[in-house]
């Protein structure tokens, strides 16, 4: 991995020398970690064209495995209880006779760039913008192995949960259980809250767990995704509680389905990133569902639960290869209930075998 994140830090170095800039201030916690290895933790990483310099807190508690991995080629700043780790590297920015700083004005709030210019004296800074989040988007086979594992800790908890008796149980009983199972199977924790809804609460998008009971007959969603070494996935499944289903829905789920089979098909390097979202609006619209939600059908998925790409119907770039995305439809019958499909997979060329499935768990409406 020491060599993976040499070959990052690289790529941004030869960024910063395009925009004429002699080092960078990276104080956003997911491109810390990308660059260095290090657990988000209040870091700032400055990268010069010879060292990199990595501000660390020593009051730091240790992460989830009792240690921060960090890249044996950064160098540790230390940073006292209750400084500031950006001041901290843009003091050594002008140790170090920096000329021009590119900072992430993006992520610094408007005190702390104030802050980090007045240490930085006789620096000029510049935006860099969101060049390490592009450099993000296409992932390595190593962050692709870290999220079939996150993956899998996902379809696993999912997969005891089903097996379980769930009539009776609240919603928010379900969602903490998942994450706790998550956790259980190796998880640094759930990528995001666990979103449990039934009965009429089923298929709502963002929907958060409430004290209502699961019935007989409701429509059970199930939203939730494990985050491992730092890199998350998500999925969604909805399936029927007790007897079989009713005709209404068995429709509604055959629909679902197939608009998110078409969203996945639809993936591909050179893509447009709107095509998938446009397979899947067609098929809920032919059928009726003109309200289908205007939200992004998936996004780009990795050490942020929402990174780019965005699948939406006004995305006009193209998808690249190995880049993981979510594929998501779904559709709320408002006071009945609905139903939610989502996919974890990575893009690749029909030659490798088309989008890779990350998460597995079957999508077929089983009564549980």
């Amino acid at each position: 991995m020491a060599d993976a994140y040499l070959a990052r830090r690289e790529r941004l170095r030869e960024h910063c020398s395009a925009l004429g800039a002699d080092a960078s201030l990276v104080t956003r916690a997911a491109n810390v970690r990308y660059l260095t290895g290090c657990s988000p933790c209040g870091a700032t990483l400055l990268l010069t064209r010879e060292r990199a310099l990595l501000a660390l807190p020593e009051d730091l508690p240790p992460d989830d495995t009792g240690e921060h991995l960090l890249d044996p080629e950064v160098a540790r700043l230390p940073v006292a209880a209750g400084e500031d780790s950006a001041l901290v590297a843009a003091e050594a920015a002008g140790r170090l006779r920096v000329a021009d700083l590119a900072v992430e004005e993006h992520d610094l709030t408007v005190t702390r760039h104030r802050a980090v210019a007045g240490l930085a004296e006789g620096i000029r800074l510049t935006d860099l913008g969101e060049a390490v989040e592009r450099l993000r988007v296409v992932k390595d086979e190593h962050e692709i192995a870290d999220l079939r594992i996150a993956a899998e800790i996902a379809d696993q908890a999912l997969g005891e949960l089903l097996e379980s008796i769930l009539v009776g149980r609240t919603e928010r009983h379900l969602a903490m259980e998942l994450e706790r199972r998550m956790i259980d199977h190796g998880a640094d924790r759930a990528a995001f809250p666990v979103s449990v809804g039934t009965g009429s609460h089923s298929g709502q998008e963002a929907h958060q767990p409430t004290d209502r009971r699961v019935e007989e007959g409701d429509f059970l969603t199930v939203v939730l995704g494990a985050q491992y070494r730092g890199y998350g996935v998500s999925t969604a499944r909805t399936f029927v509680i007790g007897a079989a289903p009713a005709p209404w829905q068995v429709e509604l789920h055959r629909l679902v389905f197939r608009a998110q089979r078409a969203a996945r098909e639809a993936l591909g390097p050179g893509v447009a990133q709107h095509a998938p979202d446009q397979a899947a609006r067609e098929i809920l619209q032919a059928a009726g569902h003109q309200d289908t939600s205007v939200h992004p059908l998936g996004h780009g998925i990795g050490l942020e639960i929402r990174e780019a790409p965005r699948l939406g119907p006004a995305d006009m770039g193209k998808l690249d290869n190995r880049v993981p995305v979510t594929v998501g439809p779904g559709v709320h019958i408002p006071g009945k209930g609905g139903v939610r499909i989502e996919d974890t997979l990575v893009v690749r060329p029909l030659e490798e075998g088309g989008p890779e499935l990350l998460t597995i768990t079957t999508k077929e409406l089983l009564a549980l």
